[in-house]
């Protein structure tokens, strides 16, 4: 079973050390996972998508 668990903002932030508008900058830039809308006032991330997105960090830094 993959793992298919939301995340919300608060978590992403403690998870990537990044601040909030960190992230949207990166978003904005297509360099960061973009959320999953939950409802008209709620979004999340996949904790995979984010998880990911450290690993190809990591990676790009060991490559530098």
């Amino acid at each position: 079973m993959s793992n298919k668990k939301i995340i919300k903002l608060p978590k992403v932030i403690e998870i990537t050390g990044l601040s909030k508008s960190s992230i949207y900058a990166l978003i904005s830039r297509g360099e960061f996972p973009v959320q999953v809308k939950l409802s008209v006032r709620a979004s999340g991330w996949h904790e995979s998508d984010i998880n990911d997105w450290i690993d190809s960090r990591q990676k790009a830094t060991d490559n530098a």
